[in-house]
């Protein structure tokens, strides 16, 4: 396989980390692989969250192999039931139908590219697949221009990151498998917020119709 000299150092970068992980991470943790590969995999969570390479769900969480189900994708979309199958519709379905998560998690991040580009449209004209893709973040856009002043650019911002989360989690309840889980009253849904400069997350408050910083 031919590589380009000048990108080199990042497949090195990359190996480096996979030899350091099986010599010094793996062996701590090979009976715990071992007893994953006997039982399967049971996560208590299905991670809904962006693409963005500055999230690591494992890493904000506290997460250990086994324990979230992760789905990552441009701007934490979750296409409405029917309108959009694919992937993030499929890995929906296999957490909650097979794996049986207990809870969903929705989370958006501050800085969020896919959230720009819904501002300025015009910079996904040669990013069509995109563009399509973010039609599912459109109505976070109308809801967030009624709240708050598009002209306060970062306040805006902010608040359409956290319309986004909202609206991705009212689509996660069109899925079949999520609206019955929800009936039945063994899935929980949440909402989250992860502030890239500060390392906080924010949490959804239904009650209270808004996101409050965890400590």
């Amino acid at each position: 396989m031919l590589t380009a000299p000048d990108h080199q150092q990042y497949l090195e970068q990359l190996l480096q980390g996979v030899r350091r992980f099986k010599e010094k991470e793996f062996p701590s943790r090979k009976a715990l692989y071992e007893r994953l590969t006997k039982e399967g995999q049971r996560p208590h969570t299905l991670f809904i969250t962006c693409a963005d390479s500055r999230l690591d769900p494992e890493l904000l969480t506290g997460s250990g192999p086994g324990d979230i189900f992760v789905s990552r994708n441009i701007g934490n979309i979750v296409p409405a039931y029917g309108g959009m199958l694919g992937g993030v519709t499929a890995v929906i379905e296999y957490a909650v139908a097979a794996l049986q998560v207990k809870q969903i998690i929705v989370c958006g991040h501050t800085d969020c590219g896919a959230m720009k580009s819904l501002l300025k449209p015009e910079a996904l004209d040669q990013l069509p697949t995109v563009k399509r893709w973010l039609l599912s973040a459109e109505a976070a856009v109308s809801v967030s221009e009624a709240l708050t002043p598009k002209e306060d650019g970062q306040r805006f911002l902010s608040e359409l990151v956290e319309q986004n989360v909202l609206l991705q989690m009212n689509h996660l309840r069109t899925h079949p498998s999520v609206a019955g889980r929800l009936a039945r009253g063994n899935l929980s849904l949440y909402g989250w917020v992860f502030n890239i400069t500060s390392g906080a997350v924010s949490m959804y408050n239904a009650e209270e119709n808004r996101f409050f910083v965890v400590n």
